[in-house]
């Protein structure tokens, strides 16, 4: 199976998607409120932080369902695919802690 056809199959997709989510909702925060000016206390982290919270935790099943059905078939593909999610969602995750969000 060609690499398009592998990524283009929807349990390869989906957590791409939702690490690209997580990314533009930070971009949307900080469109809006700007950079904090130095780090907030602890507080209720409001909907943002929920819905990015859960955006990057349900890539993990996501990307298990995919490793558990492409694994046993294209197993090179398969795991440099999971790297790339693996890679996308600690760019989300990372840009959270850099920027101290």
């Amino acid at each position: 199976m060609p690499w398009s056809a592998l990524l283009r199959k929807p349990s390869a997709l989906l957590p791409f998607l939702m690490s690209i989510a997580a990314l533009a909702l930070i971009a949307g925060y900080l469109a809006i409120n700007g950079m904090p000016a130095k780090p907030i206390p602890p507080h209720d982290e409001g909907t943002p932080a929920r819905v990015f919270q859960l955006l990057i935790v349900l890539q993990v099943p996501a990307a298990a369902i995919f490793l558990l059905r492409w694994l046993p078939e294209e197993p090179r593909k398969a795991i440099v695919v999971v790297a790339g999610q693996v890679l996308l969602a600690l760019v989300a995750v990372g840009t959270v802690v850099l920027l101290e969000l």
